[in-house]
């Protein structure tokens, strides 16, 4: 049986319950790509009514960005922009986000946050919302890096006939970025 902390109110844990928990987070924090990868084929055959089930989009997505000569970091929000579908109904990008956001710049992690706003320019009208929703952030620093992922990547990633890389191609930059987080709250400093 595993060795874990005794405490009952977290009150009363001890240096020693947390080296114990450290531990354990250490091992359970590598295998954080295995998770990721593995929510991403509950994708595989969700096609909510698009042309490609939400895989094969996450898929094209970053393949587009990879051909199109983009680094790991932005590859990896690529293929994972939309990962929340699945259980953020209602506010995926956020989803996807909030994973990323300790192992991505502030300019990638903005990106997938505020993409469903910018898709929203290409379809918006068409549900009786406001497709220009997204001026609202005009003159933010990430406002044409984010509308250029929409436009370059995200938006054309629903081709059925399109060829891309199987999700195995993307795990090298997976565990690369996975790796160690740049910004986190369970760091000493």
């Amino acid at each position: 049986m595993q060795e874990r902390a005794t405490f009952s109110n977290i009150e009363i844990s001890t240096a020693e319950d947390w080296q114990l928990i450290a531990t354990d987070f250490t091992k359970f924090a590598k295998k954080l790509p295995e998770r990721i990868l593995a929510h991403l084929k509950l994708l595989e055959g969700d096609y909510g009514g698009f042309p490609v089930d939400r895989l094969q989009h996450s898929l094209l997505t970053a393949t587009l960005a990879l051909k199109d000569g983009r680094d790991d970091e932005y590859i990896v929000c690529a293929l994972l922009h939309d990962i929340g579908d699945t259980l953020g109904t209602f506010n995926h990008p956020e989803i996807g986000a909030a994973i990323l956001k300790p192992f991505v710049s502030e300019e990638n992690h903005w990106m997938v946050d505020k993409h469903g706003i910018f898709q929203g320019y290409y379809f918006f009208h068409h549900i009786g919302m406001d497709r220009n929703m997204r001026e609202q952030f005009r003159g933010h620093p990430n406002f044409l890096r984010t509308a250029e992922f929409c436009e370059k990547y995200d938006g054309p990633a629903f081709d059925v006939k399109a060829e891309y890389f199987p999700l195995e191609a993307f795990e090298p930059a997976m565990r690369r970025v996975f790796e160690k987080p740049k910004n986190t709250i369970y760091r000493a400093k």
